[in-house]
């Protein structure tokens, strides 16, 4: 199992002149990178509608793939030799970053779903680096040892879990400052996982008038960070937008400006955080809707469906209940279970035959059996009854029966990275 532990870094004046030094010579590198790439597809994959009868032909050569660019390297350390100074699998992360945002545009991810055309990284747009093999203890009180940059200090405000072994860096520059992100990986923490009986099951139905209702009928008010937040941000944004490009006016605004935005992410995840920790400590298994977050970014509820920020909390949430072998997490052997939310507002929890209702009903209201409840009450049992009583496939879990029958547990098929 592999997780992510963040931490704020305290360099000093020259390892900040040093960070940012790697940082722009790799921006230029990742932009070199990108350009080859486009000029070779340009040169070589002309739509056949689009060819001219009578065109120049191109000098032909292979195409360029993370193999081939990355034996550029070398070449590039003795045309350059101020790339000497940077930790070569460094580099090597450069290559992958291009060929991933490269192969995305092209062909597109697991799913088919292709992204749009990788842009050049302008300046302070290029604002990480990694590195993807590290000692085997990196970590010494509150000193990190990264290859070829030396010891740098950190907060290392909790203790990363017995067994954990550190694999990856990334060092990222954010608008408050440095932070590390420490990959950790334990093998002996089993794919695996027993079902164990559910004693406390809980259906949440997520909304924008309250953040989520559970199944019991008690609910959690939404806090509206961003909304909250607009009146400072536009004052702030007015100041950069009235400040002179290149000045230092505008570059005070508009640091002042990621700051103000970070908080509100920072207050919104620790939000997130604290729910989910109410919800894992008070049941073991958690039924929400498998929800097309993006579709709903494209409608007018876009400003509110952001701000409540449900991809990141249900994210938070599964990441928490899978761990289950850990020594210190804080529970153990939970389930988070995504249904289809088809129909979930719609159908009847109490009889199942469905009750058509517009957007601004807010009460169900059952002509077949009588039942009335709230809207969203009715929408997360309905969640609850097809995570508990009813198969669901979903990609987050499978739930297999063992071959053999009688005396075997069915197990939970958590294979998945964190």
């Amino acid at each position: 199992m592999r997780a992510a532990y963040q931490y704020r870094l305290r360099p000093t004046k020259s390892q900040i002149a040093k960070i940012e030094k790697w940082l722009d010579m790799l921006r230029h590198q990742y932009n070199y990178l990108l350009a080859d790439r486009f000029n070779w597809y340009e040169q070589n994959c002309c739509p056949v509608n689009s060819c001219p009868l009578v065109c120049h032909l191109p000098e032909l050569r292979n195409k360029p793939e993370y193999f081939s660019q990355k034996k550029s390297l070398p070449d590039l350390k003795k045309d350059r030799p101020w790339y000497g100074e940077i930790h070569s699998q460094v580099l090597q992360d450069c290559v992958k970053r291009v060929d991933l945002s490269f192969k995305r545009f092209i062909k597109g991810d697991c799913n088919g779903n292709k992204s749009g055309k990788p842009r050049f990284k302008g300046e302070n747009r290029y604002k990480s680096f990694t590195f993807p093999s590290l000692s085997k203890e990196p970590v010494s009180g509150n000193i990190l040892t990264l290859p070829k940059f030396g010891k740098i200090k950190m907060i290392y405000h909790r203790p990363i879990p017995e067994g954990f072994k550190i694999k990856t860096a990334t060092i990222t520059k954010k608008a408050d400052g440095y932070y590390v992100t420490l990959s950790i990986q334990d093998d002996s923490v089993p794919d695996i996982i027993p079902i164990v009986m559910v004693t406390n099951p809980v259906g949440i139905d997520m909304g924008l008038k309250s953040f989520l209702i559970k199944s019991d009928g008690t609910d959690i008010p939404i806090p509206q960070y961003y909304r909250k937040a607009q009146k400072r941000l536009k004052k702030i944004q007015k100041a950069v937008s009235r400040s002179k490009k290149g000045s230092n006016n505008r570059k005070k605004a508009v640091t002042k400006l990621g700051k103000a935005h970070k908080k509100v992410a920072d207050t919104r995840k620790d939000f997130h955080f604290k729910t989910a920790k109410g919800l894992l400590d008070d049941h073991d298994l958690v039924a929400h809707e498998k929800l097309n977050i993006k579709g709903l970014a494209k409608t007018k509820m876009a400003k509110s469906v952001l701000d409540a920020g449900w991809g990141q909390f249900l994210s938070i949430l599964s990441t928490k209940a899978v761990r289950v072998a850990w020594p210190t997490a804080l529970n153990a052997g939970l389930v988070t279970v995504a249904v289809n939310p088809r129909n979930t507002s719609q159908n009847c929890s109490n009889c199942g035959k469905k009750v058509p209702k517009k957007l601004k009903d807010r009460i169900h209201s059952c002509p077949h059996c009588g039942y009335v409840a709230d809207r969203d009450v009715n929408a997360a049992i309905n969640v609850l009854n097809l995570a508990v009583g009813h198969p669901v496939s979903s990609k987050a879990f499978r739930v297999s029966e063992p071959m053999g029958g009688v005396g075997k547990k069915p197990t939970l098929n958590l294979k998945r990275s964190v």
